[in-house]
Order: structure tokens, then sequence, then C-alpha cells
């Protein structure tokens, strides 16, 4: 394997590959976690335990074992009574529906691949992400809590009602309604409170025993059932007249006996009547009703399946009544003795019994809870957890036939068992006695209570242990076995809130809603991975399809709100607010989850929409291609930059930060890696959120072209240019900056992009600023599509900005209406929505000053150098020649008499050193200001404002000015005076083919004077950027007249428009 003997480091051989996955440890983190855990040393050394149940023992019987358990036994009769055998099994079928497509759903998830131990939330988190991961384990473990609470409710309940009713705290003896209630309720939550102490310290002390005794408590569930199927026929109910009597108050049902020859009242009678003689005063409607004894269980051939079929929905306090039975009552009679009757405890309807049924078909990720701890988690796991499904299916829903067509409809509805001397329902249906019910269905609920003591805490110790949740992470930690201490008595805490609640069917529909929450998630999951079609989907359980997931799912959802909707919301809105606490806290885990996948594909469609045309001017914004410089060590030389791109954009659009490495790709690929790392970190600071690019070219200039034409992808691209201004363009080193930033400035307008040019990006505000008063200033000039106004209303978005006023200010020429200009801009801002000052500034065409002359004069003189230092010796000399030639040539043209004398001194001129040339020509730029403003006395040329010579403004560029001479020849015979005379010619002929320049300048400062009289006090000013110079030869001229424009000013926004319309007073 020579040919792969340099790259065996990063590939390894497929044998030790297959040697490392052989020995696989089940381990609770992610891949990355579980990489580093192989990487250490003492994790290698530890010896791993190999796994050996399989599916019976690791799956179906835990299944079953948490499936059936405290609803069974000591709600479902009362189910089946109260929402008919119908209603009933609607319900039953819909719930054992919705688990068996989650556990299609979680089949498929759990042979995708090696499941840890972990279980459901692994399952989860990895295919959902860990926003998704962390909202439904958190929803979960609460479910999972609250499960222990009920089951320690329903183990209080048995005890205090059916086993030891004397052991009761508050006693319930003679008191009615309300107060009984509250008896019982505090009963329960002293007896709670001291058993769910106590089961907490068993499972610290061991929770070894707890598992040793898990078959002991499933075989006692297994018994109960198989003790309900054998069946007792006889159970005698007390009616008075068709109202049930509560059977703990009398011996015999009936009003009196025979004893001999007399006739001897019973305790029912006196029960009833003021004393124990039949001539005493009895209730009204004891006196007007039979006493008669029905049949409890009459069998299936008693033909009371059809009685029992509809529901009998009841209110509370409501006096249970025998269907069938003749009564004779009085409308207005007061109730009285109401206590002897049997009564609702609460009002009953449809949606109540979902909730407080759904709980009974929990359970299903028992199995994949203990994947850690089986042979072949891939194989049992479906088909152990689908096999308990169908198993306890088929025991719930012959259960509900069961029942409905043996047992009247008084003695299901009778939820204590009040009128079956007070023992429990489903107990008087067992053989060989009721108390195999009792004490199995006790022995069950404390099983199931021990193990979701269990479980929840090791749940939250695998999330806090992911470091997804950070004020978690202290649950995390445990005793040095790996016992979750902290987490236990997180656990305990909660499951005392159940507890404190005290009623079970109150707190039955609560984790309803957590665990039909992960269970819809769980659907979800493996919807999404169904349709996403990733690489890695490839689950060895076959039988699942996008479709039942989805109505997996969507009876989830249905069910949450059929049980309890304000309970729904609230569970929502838990898991919502976990989801963004984590995606605040910034998740940083990367489990190639489905979220991930189906982020992936909307950003396909959303990109695919994109290219079908451009954006509507009404959804035009700012998507902006920041160009940053780099110093030598890769950091940003100007980090206000970012500064100013997130108050333009506060989160919104696309940001794409560029920056330019000069070198080859090869060569350079580490420093592009630290300028990429310095970049998003600066963006982290600066919170912008985008994304970085960093280019690397053999000149920047070429890279910055790139970042230009490649940035973005498909209709994503950007539409704004933002760079800084060149400092210290004006030195020789600089020279490069300035011509890569008109470069930029031409690129954007070929691309037809919008630019943004702060200068003096450093006097920018920070984000963590505050303006709490100040303008900001817009000179609107040209309208080049509106960002010049669109601009200023999405600083004032961002804290920073949002104290400033704007003003608006735009220039009014001579043929101009100022008024109506200021009335049309107020209405256009009026329609633009934009609160705003507007004012008019009236700029009329005046005489060039000599200061225009002289920055125009300088501007030109420094181009001629700079252009002259990349030329050699003979070409500067050439160049000098030939401005001499035309100048003196065009001068010829326009006055050949007057220029005659110096022709043959100015030839000599041109014959001496060209080196010398420029020097003398700077030092003649001065004495020449002084002749055009008239201080010298000789050479004075025409007055600008005299009719015979027209002023610069008026000419049009192609025209040249007439000058005259006064002829001294003794002084035109000095040669310091001819050679400035010669500089004065070289000069001119530059500047008079450049008779724009003039203009331009002019223009400038008087531009600029207005502006910073009117502005100097703004925080920013606004204002439209001239176009680049169309030839190269202008290039530190555009730049001078920037520089012109922009004097005096602290902070200035050149802007630029794309072409297009970015603002539009149309909804």
């Amino acid at each position: 394997m020579a040919l792969f003997e340099e790259e065996m480091d990063t590939s390894p051989m497929v044998s030790s590959l297959l040697s490392s996955l052989a020995n696989y440890s089940n381990l609770t983190q992610g891949s990355k976690e579980h990489e580093e855990a192989e990487n250490n040393e003492e994790a290698r050394k530890k010896t791993v335990q190999a796994p050996r149940m399989g599916t019976i023992m690791g799956v179906y019987l835990p299944c079953m074992q948490n499936i059936l358990g405290v609803i069974l036994f000591l709600r479902m009769t009362w189910l089946v009574g109260v929402g008919g055998v119908l209603g009933t099994f609607i319900i039953v079928f819909m719930c054992c529906s919705t688990t068996m497509l989650t556990a299609i759903s979680m089949s498929a998830i759990a042979t995708n691949g090696v499941v840890p131990a972990g279980g459901s939330y692994y399952m989860i988190s990895r295919s959902l992400g860990p926003e998704f991961g962390g909202a439904v384990g958190i929803c979960f473990y609460l479910g999972t809590t609250f499960a222990g609470a009920m089951y320690i409710l329903g183990c209080i309940e048995i005890l205090l009602i059916y086993i030891v009713p004397a052991a009761a705290i508050f006693k319930m003896e003679g008191l009615e309604g309300a107060e009984a209630e509250a008896a019982l309720l505090n009963n329960m939550r002293v007896f709670g409170t001291i058993v769910v102490s106590f089961m907490a310290l068993v499972v610290f002390v061991g929770v070894k025993y707890v598992n040793k005794l898990a078959l002991v408590f499933l075989a006692c569930v297994i018994l109960s059932i198989l003790a309900v199927y054998a069946g007792n026929v006889f159970l005698g109910v007390c009616v008075l007249g068709n109202r049930t009597l509560v059977s703990k108050g009398f011996d015999i049902c009936a009003k009196t006996i025979e004893q001999g020859n007399a006739t001897v009242t019973t305790k029912l009678w006196r029960a009833f009547c003021d004393s124990e003689f039949l001539n005493a005063t009895c209730d009204e409607y004891f006196t007007n009703n039979n006493v008669s004894q029905i049949q409890g269980i009459p069998g299936i051939t008693s033909g009371i399946l059809a009685e029992n079929l509809f529901t009998t929905f009841m209110e509370k306090n409501s006096i249970l009544e025998k269907r069938g039975i003749p009564a004779v009552l009085d409308p207005e009679a007061p109730e009285t003795n109401t206590n002897r009757y049997v009564l609702a405890d609460i009002t009953s309807f449809f949606t109540l019994l979902v909730g407080i049924y759904f709980p009974s078909v929990t359970g299903i990720m028992a199995g994949s809870n203990r994947s850690g701890d089986l042979q072949d988690a891939q194989k049992s796991i479906p088909v152990g957890t689908i096999l308990a499904i169908t198993t306890t299916s088929i025991i719930y829903m012959s259960s509900v036939f069961l029942f409905g067509a043996c047992v009247d409809g008084v003695v299901l509805r009778d939820k204590f068992g009040e009128g079956v001397n007070g023992n429990l329902v489903i107990g008087t249906l067992a053989w060989p006695s009721p108390w195999v019910i009792v004490f199995g269905s006790f022995f069950s609920t404390c099983g199931a209570g021990l193990q979701s003591l269990t479980g929840a805490p090791r749940l939250l110790q695998a999330i806090a242990r992911d470091g997804i949740i950070p004020f978690l992470r202290v649950f995390g930690h445990g005793k040095a076995n790996g016992e979750p201490t902290w987490a236990l008595l997180l656990t305990a805490c909660i499951c005392e809130i159940g507890i404190l609640i005290a009623s079970l069917d109150a707190v039955a529909p609560i984790l309803s809603m957590f665990f039909l929450m992960c269970y819809m998630f769980v659907n979800l999951a493996c919807a999404l991975q169904t349709l996403l079609r990733t690489p890695n989907w490839r689950p060895r359980f076959k039988f699942y399809h996008w479709a039942l997931s989805l109505l997996g799912m969507s009876l989830c959802l249905t069910l949450m709100f059929l049980c309890s909707w304000y309970y729904a919301i609230v569970a929502m809105v838990i898991a919502s607010c976990i989801y963004k606490y984590i995606e605040f806290c910034g998740a940083e885990k990367e489990w190639g989850d489905g979220i991930r996948g189906i982020s992936l594909s909307a950003a396909r469609y959303a990109l695919m929409r994109l290219e079908e045309g451009p954006p509507h001017t009404k959804n035009w914004r700012p998507q902006i291609l920041v160009l940053m410089s780099l110093d030598g060590e890769q950091s940003v030389e100007q980090p206000r930059l970012l500064s100013l791109t997130s108050q333009l954009k506060a989160g919104k659009g696309l940001t794409i930060v560029g920056a330019c490495v000069e070198g080859t790709y090869l060569n350079n690929q580490p420093q592009a890696q630290k300028a990429d790392q310095s970049l998003r970190k600066l963006m982290e600071v600066e919170k912008v959120k985008g994304f970085s690019q960093v280019v690397i070219s053999s000149n920047l200039r070429d890279a910055t072209s790139h970042l230009i034409q490649a940035g973005g992808l498909g209709g994503l691209r950007h539409n704004t240019v933002l760079v800084s201004f060149p400092k210290n363009w004006k030195q020789a080193e600089e020279h490069h900056r300035c011509r890569n930033f008109i470069e930029v400035v031409r690129e954007t307008t070929a691309a037809h992009l919008a630019m943004l040019v702060p200068k003096n990006i450093s006097a920018y505000p920070s984000n963590g600023e505050r303006f709490t008063e100040g303008h900001i200033d817009v000179w609107w000039i040209v309208h080049d599509g509106g960002l010049l106004m669109l601009l200023p209303f999405l600083l004032r978005q961002h804290k920073v900005w949002r104290k400033c006023k704007i003003r608006i200010f735009t220039v009014a020429q001579m043929d101009d209406n100022s008024i109506q200009m200021k009335k049309d801009l107020m209405t256009f801002l009026y329609h633009l929505r934009f609160d705003a000052e507007v004012e008019v500034v009236e700029m009329h065409d005046s005489d060039i000053s000599a200061y225009t002359y002289e920055k125009t004069l300088v501007m030109e003189q420094r181009s001629q150098i700079l252009k002259e230092m990349h030329l050699t010796k003979n070409e500067r000399e050439r160049e000098i020649q030939s401005i001499t030639d035309v100048s003196r040539g065009s001068i010829r043209r326009k006055n050949p008499s007057n220029l005659h004398p110096q022709r043959s001194i100015a030839e000599e001129s041109v014959g001496g050193s060209g080196e010398e040339k420029p020097e003398e020509e700077v030092a003649a730029v001065s004495q020449l200001v002084q002749l055009i403003q008239g201080k010298n006395a000789t050479p004075t040329p025409t007055s600008p404002t005299s009719p015979t010579a027209p002023t610069p403004a008026a000419m049009s560029p192609g025209e040249e000015v007439q000058m005259t001479w006064t002829d001294d020849t003794e002084k035109t015979n000095n040669p310091a005076h001819m050679m400035i005379f010669n500089s004065i010619f070289a000069i001119f002929g530059v500047l008079y083919r450049n008779q724009s320049n003039v203009r331009r300048m002019h223009h400038a400062q008087k531009l600029n004077g207005v502006i910073v009289k009117k502005s100097q006090e703004a925080k920013l000013v606004l204002l439209n950027m001239p176009g680049p110079p169309k030839n190269r030869t202008g290039e530190e001229s555009y730049m001078e007249f920037l520089e012109v424009l922009t004097e005096g000013l602290n902070r200035v926004l050149l802007v630029r428009g794309g072409g297009r319309e970015v603002i539009t007073i149309y909804s």
C-alpha cells in the first residue's frame, strides 16, 4: 500500500476501521465526543461489558410493564361506564394507533445506525438537532417525572381506599361534598410526599435493587390481568329507586326484615329516618321508592352490553342512577342525605376521558431506553416494541368489551367502588378474590413509580452532559459510579409538584401533553428524514412510510388538544422557550440532524424562486458586500466598517464580509483561514449576521474583482458594495489603494450595483454608543434610485441613530423654482412615509475663483508628477516635450503674433534637462497663480470679467481661453521670466485640454462650502457620489474632487445608486 502511505494519518486502512467498529462502545455522547473518547488512552483501557439482553427480556417485557399500569386497574372500568363501549373503544383505538405509528417511526430511526445508550432522547436530538432535541428531551423528562407522580398517587389511592382506609390522617367519615374531597386530597399529599421521599432514597442507595424487583412487579401485573379474565359471577348492588347506595352504611339491602313474628328496621332505615321505629319520619325519596338489589356482574349473556354501549356523562356531585328502573321523584323537593348515595366526584366529558386514558398507553420507549444493554438493538427494538404494543392494545380493546358486556353500568361508573363494599371495581371481576387485583395493582404502581424515578434522572443527566442547555450542566454530575445524584434530587422535587396536585385525574392530562409532544416529534423526525432522502437514511426496518409518520404526528397533535387545550398550549410554550433558549445560547453541536437537511432543501427552493426575477421595489433592501482590508497579521484594519454594516442591516437581509489575500491558493491557504477566523470573530462581536468569504489571488485588484463578480449564490447576491474611502491616498506608497478604489467604483457601476463609501470610518460610532440628539443630513443632488433616501430610514432603526432627526437638502439651479421644489419634495416624502425636515439650497452660477484655478492646477501638476514617476528618463523627456509642443501650438493658433517672441526661448527650455522639468513646473505654480490673480504687473491675462475674455465656466470643454500679454522686451529677455512662461505654457496646455476639471473643481468647492455651512454639526452627512472617470488619465483628479467635496466634514457617507428604483410611494 505504498501508494497511500502518505495519507495513512488521515485515511486509515479498512482493517483498522472495521476493528474500531467491532469494539464500538455504547456512549451517550455525540459522534465528536465519541471520537475524543476513542482517542483517550484511559477510555481504551476500560473493558466493555458485552450486552446480553435479547428481545423478550430487554424490550418486550419492560414495555409491557410500563404500558400496563395504574390506569388499567383504577380507571378503565369507570372510563367504559362513562364513555360507553363505543366511545371508550374509539379513545383506545386512537391512542393505540398513535403509539403504534410512533413505534413504527421510532423503529425506523432506531435501526438507522447504532443507537447508543440514551434511547428516545438520543434518537430525537440526533434526528432533529440540538434545539428540537433539547426541547423534546425536557418534555420527555417532565412527562416521565409526572408519570412517577401519577403512579405514586395511584399507589396511595389503592392503599388508603382499598387496603387500609383507617391509616388516613385526615378522617373522611361523616364528611360530605367538598370537605370529604379536601380530606382525601390532603391524605394523598401527605402519604405521597412520604412515598416519593422513600422511593428517591431507594433509587439513591442502589438502582440495582429496582432492576431486580422489576420482574416481580411485572409478574404481579400479568397475574392480575389473568385473574380478571378468569372472572367472578356474583356481585349484588343495592339501589333505592334507581339510585345507587353507598354500601358501607348498612349490611342488609332492605328497609325492614322479618325477624320472628315482628318487622324489624335495618341500618338502611336508620340512615334515612330519624328513628328505628316504623312510625319514624323518613326521607321523602326513601319513603316513595323501594329498595332493590341488582346483579352487578350479570355476565356476557345478559345483554347488558346494549345498555353500556353509549355514553353516560355526569355532572359533579350528581347521583349515580340505574337505567330502566322506575323512581318516584318530586322535582321541587330538596335533596337530602346525598352522602348515602354514590356521587360523581368530577364532571365528565369526552376530552377528559382522552386525557385520563392516554397515559395508559405510554411506555413504548422503555425498550429504546435500554438500547445500551441490548444484544442487537436494531433487531430487538422494532420487534419487541411493536409486539408489546400489539399485545397491550389487544388487552385494552378486549377489556373494553369485557367490562361493557359483563358489568352493570352503575358498577362501572362507581369510580371508587362505594356501592360494592368499597372494593376496587375491577377487583370484583377477579378470581378467586378481589385482593388479587388490589395487591397486584398496588405493587404494579409501586414498581412503575420506581422505574420513573430511576429513568427520569438518567434522561436529565444525558441532556445535561450533551451541554446544549447551559444551566442544566450541574445535573450532569453524580456519584463516582455515575449515578445522577443532583438529577435525582431535581426529579424528586418536580415529582412533588405532581403529588401536591393530589388528583390522579388532574395529573394524567399533564403527563399526556409531554408524552404526546415527544411522540409527535419522533414521527416528525422520521417523516423529515424520509422526505429529505438524506444519503445516511438507510433504516434496516423497512415497514415505514412518511405518510404513516405524518398521520401519527397529526394524531398526536389532535390528542393534545383533545386532552386539554390549555395544557397543550402550556406544553408548547415550554418547548418553544427551551428551543429559543438553546438557539439564543448558540448550540454548538453538529449532529447531522434533519432540521439542517430541511434548511438546505428550503434554501434551495428559496434560491430557485429568487431566480425567477429581481425583487420588487417594495422588497428591495441593501444586500451588502463589505470589502475589508487586512494587515500583515491577517487582522481587520477597519472594524468600524462592520459596526456601520450592523447598524444598516439590523440582522436583516444578506451580508457578505469579504477580504483578499495576495498570493497563490496552495501557498497562502493558512493565511486565508486565519483571515476568515478574524472576520468571523469580528462579525460575532459586532453582531453582524452573514457570511465571510476570503479570496486568494495573485494581486489584490483581481481578488476584489472576483469578490464583486462571484459573491453570493444564484438569486441571493449582493446588490450593494460597502468599501471604506482610502486613507492617505495622496502618498505615493498608497497609490495602489487609490487605483483599486477607483476600479471598484468602475466595476460596481458596470455591474449596476449600489455603492456606499464611508469617509473617516474611524470616527463612526460603535454599536455601544448612543446619539441622544443630532441630525442625519441628506444632500440629494441627483436621483439615482432613491437609495440616498432609504439609508437614513434604515439607520434610524438602530439604537445608535434612533434619536437623530433627518434633514434633506436639495440644490436649486438658476432656472428652478425653489419654493415649488420644497412643496414637491415635502409631498414626495409624505407619500414615502418619511419624517424629515426639508430645505432647498439655491446655488447660482458664479465666476470661477482663483482658488479653484489654484486647486485645479495643483491637482493637474500632481497628476503629471505621479505619471512621470512611473516613466523612464527618455519617456519623461518625450512626455514633457509633447506637453510643451501641444500647449505652444494651441496658444500659437489662438494668438500667433503675441507668442512669437517666446518661441525660441521655449525651444531652448525644452532642450534642457528633462529631469529638472517637473521641479521647475512645481516651482512655477505659485508664480502662475499670481499671474492669474493680476498681482504680477508685466505678464497679465485679460480680466475674467472683461467682455473680451469669457469666463472659464461659460466655456465649453473644447474652447480655449484667449490671453493677451504686454510687450515688455526687457522682462521677456529675462531668463527667469522665460522659464516661468515656459512652465505656464506647459501647465496651461494640460489645463485647457481638461477644461471640465476646472468646472468640476469649481462646483465641488462651492458645494462643499454650502454643505459645511449647513451640516458641519450633523452626526452624519449622506450625499451623492460622482461617477468615476471614463478614462484612466483622470483618476487622481477624481479622487481630488471627492476630497474637495467632503472637506471639513467629520462623517460622510458617499452613496451611489445601482440604477434601479429602491423606494416607492405605493403600498
